[in-house]
């Protein structure tokens, strides 16, 4: 029997050389289909990929709020689902400055991803609230 990987299946959040934050992902050279994922091959039509970096902004898609306790979190926090531009679609942590927020992020508002957390979690800022993280 196989063990499972320990591989971290987040995606990766890097500095770039402006100093905004990306996510390092794929993008298929054959459809161009993109991934935040360092997949070996196109997951849409098993062509090649190359490296790519999405961001720093993008629009979110959809958006909740967590209020039940979740093992490592602390209730109330908001995710959302944003479509990174020319990007792919992730799962982040919607942040005020550098602390979480309570309430959900308005479908289609814009947003930039931030450092991630201390324990990797994408994160990411609603453009024009809080102060820069």
């Amino acid at each position: 029997m196989t063990q499972p990987s320990a591989a971290d299946p987040r995606p990766r959040v890097q500095a770039g050389p402006d100093g905004h934050r990306r996510v390092a992902g794929r993008r298929c050279t054959a459809c161009a289909e993109v991934t935040a994922f360092d997949w070996p091959r196109c997951p849409a039509c098993r062509g090649e990929v190359e490296p790519a970096d999405f961001g720093p902004e993008g629009v979110v898609w959809s958006s909740t709020v967590v209020r039940i306790p979740v093992p490592g979190r602390v209730p109330p926090y908001s995710l959302a689902y944003v479509d990174l531009d020319d990007g792919p679609r992730v799962l982040a942590h919607v942040v005020d400055g550098s602390w979480p927020t309570a309430e959900a992020a308005p479908i289609g508002g814009r947003v930039r991803l931030v450092p991630p957390s201390p324990d990797g979690d994408v994160r990411v800022q609603l453009l024009g609230s809080g102060v820069s993280a």
